[in-house]
């Protein structure tokens, strides 16, 4: 991988969050975040990997619709960004909420004092969130650490909306925005 094609991908999956948010009003498509793009190298074929809160019907049935939007999605991204091909989508299920809920699942059972179930819940995707307790050797809490935390996701989604709005309609390279001085006639420059 290039950092261009890393450009291209991460381009290609907020453009598509967009386009899911905004122009698609499908009701079976609920909860879906693109959390990836893996774009191959001659910008032929991409790999989208569509993460879906829901039971495993409403997984099926939302992976389902988006793949009947792929060809509009991909027609709207030839519209709105300027790159050599726009690749052939091709949607993979996410299935790193499953298995992050399933370790804290087990974490949670194992500090509890209980023997973890064999099976992995199917019906709960997120987990459901529990105070912890207080252990030896934890450290105090220190409100510094909450603002640090607020600040950055703030200037995350800002960075992000500047991105977005700076490649849409821009008709230009992904590349900063550049500004040149006015040419002055007849005079020296």
């Amino acid at each position: 991988m290039t950092q261009r094609t890393d450009r291209i991908d991460e381009l290609l999956r907020q453009e598509i969050g967009v386009l899911i948010a905004r122009e698609i009003s499908d009701p079976r498509i609920g909860f879906v975040t693109i959390t990836k793009v893996e774009t191959q190298p001659d910008l032929r074929h991409a790999r989208v990997w569509v993460s879906v809160i829901g039971s495993p019907t409403v997984r099926d049935e939302a992976l389902h619709a988006l793949g009947r939007a792929m060809p509009f999605i991909r027609h709207e991204l030839g519209k709105r960004i300027r790159i050599q091909r726009i690749p052939e989508l091709h949607l993979r299920a996410d299935d790193t909420l499953e298995r992050g809920t399933r370790v804290l699942q087990l974490l949670n059972d194992l500090e509890a004092g209980t023997e973890p179930p064999e099976t992995a819940p199917t019906e709960d995707t997120l987990p459901t969130p529990v105070a912890r307790l207080p252990h030896e050797g934890d450290a105090p809490d220190s409100p510094n650490a909450i603002d640090a935390t607020a600040a950055g996701s703030g200037a995350d989604r800002a960075r992000a909306g500047r991105q977005v709005r700076r490649h849409r309609g821009s008709g230009g390279s992904p590349g900063p925005a550049r500004r040149t001085a006015p040419r002055r006639r007849g005079g020296h420059a």
